[in-house]
């Protein structure tokens, strides 16, 4: 089994990467050689795996990537949500040319892969229902939200055409991250759980009546070991859908932080409102229907208790 990572330097990539070392088969198969491709060098885990560094909006990078085909492509490289609002021709470069690029050299080369592409619930755009069905239409409101809409919309029709076998999954907020933050809108959702974790203090930019869907890392990479090795048969023409996440306010996060580690936790966070975020916040959907993902055995985190208890367990020590 060859697989193939793309954006392998971040944090969902050096996860999943660890995550199929360690299993060391994926759909049933010996996994004997994982190609990591970034920008910047991926740590590699392992005799099986090769680190790349490049960038797939360059012409002829993805083709020679794919010599020979990977039986399964992970393609998580992007540019998150506050970066692609902020600097909107370097999202519309790596998020759309990027995967673009990608999608065409697979066309051309000899072989059919399964491709995983990681979306984003930001594909929706208000007003919403409550909850929000897998088959909602899609009116983004930001430029990210907006650009994963295109790449699923080329996912659907490539996969149609027979040119690969593609699954987008719309993942939920992650959370709790490990490590710095990052320049994605949804930060502070980690922050204000990850920072007074570590006694640090936490700032937090929105109400505590903000609503948001949540997964952890550790669902997340699961997620896409599913959609790896899902019969795609059973999507039909509806490539992409919505993974199940936790719908929980802010305040109910600080409730779980509070209960998980106690009272004085909730003390490092400063409430100072940011317009800016706020206003990107307010344009993402709250609750969902995942009906249709359940039902394709993709499974949740129980609660937003047990979201913290993963990264206090995987990745609280690390730091």
């Amino acid at each position: 089994m060859h697989v193939l990572i793309t954006g392998a330097a971040g944090m969902l990539g050096r996860k999943l990467t660890k995550r199929l070392v360690d299993a060391g088969t994926l759909r049933a198969r010996p996994v004997d050689r994982i190609d990591l491709v970034d920008i910047v060098e991926a740590p590699a885990h392992g005799a099986i795996c090769s680190a790349h560094v490049a960038d797939l909006c360059e012409p002829g990078v993805a083709a020679e990537l794919l010599d020979p085909v990977p039986d399964v492509i992970f393609h998580l490289a992007g540019v998150v949500s506050g970066e692609a609002e902020a600097n909107f021709d370097k999202g519309m470069a790596v998020n759309i040319d990027g995967s673009r690029a990608l999608f065409e050299a697979v066309r051309f080369a000899e072989g059919t892969p399964r491709i995983v592409f990681t979306s984003s619930i930001a594909v929706f755009g208000a007003p919403f229902g409550d909850p929000i069905p897998d088959d909602f239409h899609l009116t983004p409101l930001t430029s990210y939200g907006t650009q994963k809409m295109v790449v699923e919309a080329l996912l659907a029709d490539y996969s149609r055409r027979g040119f690969f076998d593609g699954i987008g999954i719309r993942l939920p907020t992650i959370s709790v991250r490990p490590g710095a933050p990052n320049a994605a809108a949804s930060g502070f959702f980690s922050g204000i759980i990850r920072e007074p974790l570590a006694g640090q203090n936490a700032v937090l930019p929105v109400a505590r009546s903000v609503r948001h869907s949540h997964a952890s890392p550790r669902t997340a990479i699961g997620y896409m070991i599913h959609a790896a090795e899902l019969d795609s048969a059973g999507l039909g023409a509806r490539r992409n859908l919505t993974m199940p996440g936790v719908s929980v306010t802010v305040g109910e996060q600080i409730e779980a932080l509070t209960r998980v580690a106690g009272p004085e936790a909730q003390t490092l966070i400063a409430e100072s409102p940011d317009p800016t975020i706020a206003e990107i916040v307010a344009g993402w959907p709250e609750r969902f229907d995942t009906r249709r993902a359940l039902d394709l055995g993709f499974a949740p985190d129980p609660s937003y208790d047990d979201i913290i208890r993963a990264y206090i367990e995987d990745d609280f020590a690390s730091r």
